[in-house]
């Protein structure tokens, strides 16, 4: 099964692609998805995010306090880092687990930190979702309500919008029209459907 890695930065538009993939019937793994399943109450994973960053970061009913962990983390990035310590592993985990359940021609792998994490080894092609950093800023503003300091901050942490675009084995520029992203998508459709029919 050809495996494609889906990445780009905060408010590409990763979400939408996947969501076209899904209407041709194309599995898609989801890593932020997984990791918000890792951290419901109960699971291992919140445990291990308690024992880490203390008891403050979980609500009185014992679900983690997600506003809380995420100013902690984007405020200082060792904390950044421990909080990526405990969860990408297991999130990986998880992906190869659901992998190994599956039998379709190819699967989309939604993976944000793609690069940032060094997870290319995970997936046989890289489709970058592009658009230019003012789109992003203001999609993000418009959907989060965030500030555009934090939002620049967030676009800071990620890799550069050259890097993606060079790392790149195929390429969605979302900057535009909704129309044009599902041409594109149904393009890469076809293409990956060849490209793992000429793999068996």
């Amino acid at each position: 099964m050809l495996k494609v890695g889906l990445t780009g930065g905060i408010g590409c538009g990763k979400s939408t692609v996947a969501k076209i993939f899904s209407g041709f019937n194309i599995p898609v793994l989801d890593a932020d998805e997984i990791a918000h399943s890792l951290v419901e109450k109960g699971q291992p994973a919140l445990a291990q995010i308690q024992r880490g960053f203390g008891a403050d970061i979980i609500n009185p009913d014992g679900s983690l306090n997600r506003t809380s962990l995420r100013e902690l983390v984007f405020s200082d990035p060792m904390q950044k880092q421990k909080l990526e310590s405990i969860l990408h592993p297991l999130v990986y985990q998880s992906i190869q687990t659901r992998l190994e359940q599956l039998s379709s021609p190819y699967c989309i792998i939604s993976i944000p930190l793609l690069f940032e994490t060094g997870m290319t080894h995970l997936v046989d092609r890289v489709l970058v979702i592009d658009c230019p950093v003012e789109t992003q800023i203001e999609r993000v503003r418009m959907r989060d309500k965030l500030s555009i300091e934090r939002i620049l901050s967030i676009i800071n942490q990620q890799v550069s919008r050259e890097l993606r675009k060079a790392k790149a084995d195929d390429l969605i520029d979302n900057s535009d029209a909704d129309y044009r992203l599902a041409e594109q998508v149904k393009k890469l459709h076809n293409s990956y459907l060849s490209l793992s029919a000429c793999r068996d």
